[in-house]
């Protein structure tokens, strides 16, 4: 009796999100948006000439908020958010056929979507989602970039792919080709942990341990992010920064 009622223990979300375009672009690319209500949280790093990753970015987190805010009990997880991918990915794809300017134009996306404790991570390239729990943070997404993947590899350490000339290359990202696979983790959420999703912007700066001793303190969720925001861009603020915080709570 005692595990059934845990797993249906309901949970609260509360949410936040800061985005920055750092200092040394000229424009923020980054795109974030969420619905508490339907339980889907976004951010889109955007790639792509002139206003071309702006309007990838923008398109991808329209896409997804719509189509996963408008499931229903009848349309089982994953299956929704592959659906919804498809369709950020299609959205972006066509458009950048119509237009010289925006050809060849791409996002990333990471998404949280949740149901009381059931959780899925959908990932395409490398913006991250972070799990804080108990004060530890781990990295759930795997970077789809051609750094991360040779790590995992074992073809290049962690160190030498921070130095590399090919970090920013990424190998998956939406609206670039007519398909894309995204990877989609399922996790259970426990009161008290905090996920963190943000654009590589932050992650390029800071180190996981410099991530963790920002957000593990209980300060309000604005905050957090703003401290992020503002660490991030001490540390150089080579690129947009985005970071959207989600706490579970009892």
């Amino acid at each position: 009796m005692g595990d059934s009622f845990l797993t249906t223990a309901v949970v609260h979300y509360t949410a936040a999100a800061v985005s920055d375009k750092g200092r040394k672009r000229p424009g923020n690319e980054d795109a974030f948006g969420f619905s508490i209500e339907h339980g889907v949280y976004v951010v889109c790093d955007g790639m792509g000439g002139a206003a071309a990753g702006e309007i990838a970015s923008s398109l991808a987190v329209d896409e997804m908020l719509r189509i996963l805010s408008a499931r229903t009990v009848a349309e089982p997880m994953p299956g929704v958010a592959e659906q919804a991918i498809a369709a950020a990915n299609a959205a972006i794809h066509s458009r950048s056929q119509r237009s010289n300017k925006l050809s060849g134009m791409g996002t990333t996306m990471v998404g949280l979507v949740v149901e009381e404790r059931r959780v899925w991570v959908l990932n395409v390239g490398d913006s991250r989602c972070y799990r804080l729990r108990c004060g530890h943070l781990e990295q759930i997404t795997q970077d789809h970039s051609l750094v991360e993947e040779q790590v995992r590899m074992g073809r290049m350490t962690a160190a030498e792919a921070l130095r590399s000339p090919y970090r920013n290359v990424i190998t998956r990202a939406l609206g670039t080709q007519s398909h894309v696979t995204p990877d989609i983790f399922e996790l259970e959420a426990e009161p008290g942990d905090l996920f963190l999703l943000c654009s590589d912007g932050l992650t390029r700066e800071l180190t996981d341990s410099q991530i963790e001793s920002l957000v593990s303190s209980d300060i309000a969720l604005d905050e957090s992010c703003k401290r992020l925001i503002m660490a991030a861009n001490k540390a150089g603020g080579h690129d947009n920064i985005t970071s959207l915080l989600v706490r579970v709570s009892a």
